[in-house]
């Protein structure tokens, strides 16, 4: 993720003018609708939105002084790119998403495998991805993430 900051207000603050509004305002979202553990931050040099180390110790296991993702935003050269490791983690959850997003968004739908990227500003489902953000609690994430590693 290309970023401009250490701080997550930093970050906020360099965004490119012709996204700031649009990036800023799905941040809130983000925040907004995290449930209860989980905090904006930075991960990996970006912009995350984690479990912080005060509540899951072990941290990430590829790099346990980072704390456990969950989601990221980015400002990129071509696009608003929205992270969300839940989506990548189950099937069910990207199911509900792929249905969903056609009921909020006239743009056809560009994601990778958690990667969602919106070219134009003006067509990010914010209403959706507050949605999104609710679907998994801390405890069902660190039970996926888990779960997923032993295997």
């Amino acid at each position: 993720m290309e970023t401009n900051g250490k701080t997550v207000e930093e970050i906020l603050s360099n965004i490119p003018s012709d996204r700031a509004e649009s990036f800023n305002k799905l941040h809130h979202v983000i925040v907004e609708n995290l449930p209860d553990g989980f905090e904006a931050a930075i991960s990996y040099g970006g912009l995350g939105y984690v479990v912080p180390h005060s509540i899951y110790p072990s941290g990430y296991h590829c790099k346990p002084k980072e704390p456990l993702p969950f989601a990221g935003l980015a400002s990129q050269k071509n696009s608003i790119n929205f992270y969300h490791m839940g989506i990548y983690a189950d099937p069910s959850l990207l199911e509900w998403f792929v249905t969903e997003y056609p009921k909020h968004s006239k743009q056809k739908l560009d994601m990778g495998k958690s990667c969602i990227r919106f070219k134009k500003p003006e067509h990010i489902p914010f209403e959706l991805i507050g949605e999104l953000m609710k679907k998994i609690s801390v405890k069902d994430w660190i039970s996926r993430y888990e779960s997923d590693l032993k295997k």
